[in-house]
This record gives structure tokens, C-alpha cells and sequence, in this order.
């Protein structure tokens, strides 16, 4: 069939308004994706675990020590021990730091040093420290983790994070990595949501274990 001119440049104005409405849809989509980033929630990245804490929050502290909140039976595989399982129960009377750590997760190479250096300085003064490797379906390439970054405390292999339900959803994990500090009775008093230094968390730690029980 012939088109006559007229009816091929309508055609074309027509598509071209299509295009246009199409073009114009994309870029509202793509802005309104971009606000989702921006406002009082701060959106990070850890390895390749995104996240928004609340308010821009990044750590997150519970006073007094009486209002602090407890956590179920955290317990699981241990990293490098085949048959053995490791638990913060392990450490009764101790302040205990758990890390939420993936070899893949390069803020967790970058905070492995501060960790172990901290983990030293605070050992004798009745602190333990506790890893939980997750997302990592290789466990010997976390072995390897381990054995490179020289870290001198136990993990939990916990690929699938099923031992964050000992959590109960009540604390904040949204991150890779995370720390949680318990105190002595294993009441969660301190999360922070970002790879530490040392100077971040030592005077943290050493606070906790001074406290007097409450």
C-alpha cells in the first residue's frame, strides 16, 4: 500500500511524540531512584551490601546499662575447626566484640589490622572477640582471610547469616561489616554500622569493660 507524504510526516510526528513521552518517563524514574539516596537517611556501601541507617547513623550506643537489651543463643560452625562450634556463650563474663565480616568485603580487609590491634591491647582486661564470616560460600578462601590478615580470634562460618536470628531483628546488621560490642552480662551496649579504626573502637571497648555491673 502507498502512503501519501502527508500521512508518512503525521506518522512520523506521532512517533516521535512517543519517543519523547518514553525519554521523558525514564529520566522522572531515574531522578526519582537518585532521591531515594539522598535526605536525612544516609545511604552507604559495604562490600556489596547496601544499606540506609536510619537518620544517617553509622553508631549506635545503649545507655544506661540496665536498659540494655540481651541476645539469643549465638552459636555456630566454627571457621577453622572442622566439628568444633564456637559460641559467645564461650565467653561468660567477658565483654565480647563480634564482627560481621566476608573476605570478599574490602572495608573488612581495610579494619582487619585495627581489629587484632585492639583484640590485643584489650584481652587481658577480660574482653573477647568474636568473628562471624558470612556470604562466603568458599570457606577456604576465608581460611585464607584469617591466615593473611594474622587475626588471633575465632569466627563463626555462617555463609547464610543464620545466626544473626539469635539477634531477634532488635539491632542493626544492615551492613558489612558490622560490630557489636556486648558487655559483660552479654547485653548489646554499642553497634557500629562502617569498618573501624582502632582509635574508633579501643576507648569503646575499654569503657565497656570498666563498667561496674548494672
Amino acid at each position: 500500500m502507498i502512503r501519501s507524504t502527508a500521512a508518512v510526516s503525521r506518522m512520523r510526528r506521532v512517533s516521535a511524540r512517543r519517543i519523547g513521552s518514553v525519554l521523558l518517563a525514564c529520566v522522572a524514574l531515574i531522578a526519582a531512584l537518585a532521591g531515594c539516596s539522598t535526605g536525612t537517611d544516609a545511604v552507604a556501601t559495604g562490600g556489596t551490601f547496601e544499606f540506609v541507617s536510619p537518620g544517617g547513623k553509622t553508631a549506635v550506643f545503649y545507655d544506661p546499662p540496665s536498659a540494655r537489651g540481651t541476645i539469643g543463643t549465638l552459636s555456630g560452625p566454627d571457621l577453622m575447626t572442622a566439628g568444633k562450634t564456637t559460641s559467645v556463650a564461650d565467653f561468660p563474663g567477658k565483654v565480647v566484640v563480634i564482627n560481621l565480616w566476608g573476605q570478599w568485603c574490602g572495608p573488612c580487609r581495610a579494619e582487619a589490622p585495627a581489629l587484632e590491634k585492639v583484640y590485643e591491647a584489650t584481652k587481658d582486661k577480660g574482653v573477647a572477640f568474636l568473628g562471624i564470616n558470612v556470604r562466603d560460600p568458599q570457606q577456604d578462601k576465608a581460611q585464607d582471610f584469617v591466615t593473611d590478615n594474622k587475626v588471633g580470634y575465632p569466627s563463626i562460618y555462617d555463609p547464610s547469616m543464620r545466626t544473626l536470628l539469635a539477634l531477634g531483628g532488635n539491632f542493626p546488621t544492615s551492613v558489612i561489616p558490622t560490630t557489636l560490642i556486648l558487655d559483660r552480662q552479654h547485653r548489646v551496649a554499642a553497634v557500629f554500622l562502617k569498618s573501624l579504626l582502632a582509635e574508633d573502637l579501643q576507648p569503646v571497648v575499654e569503657n565497656i569493660a570498666a563498667e561496674d555491673s548494672q
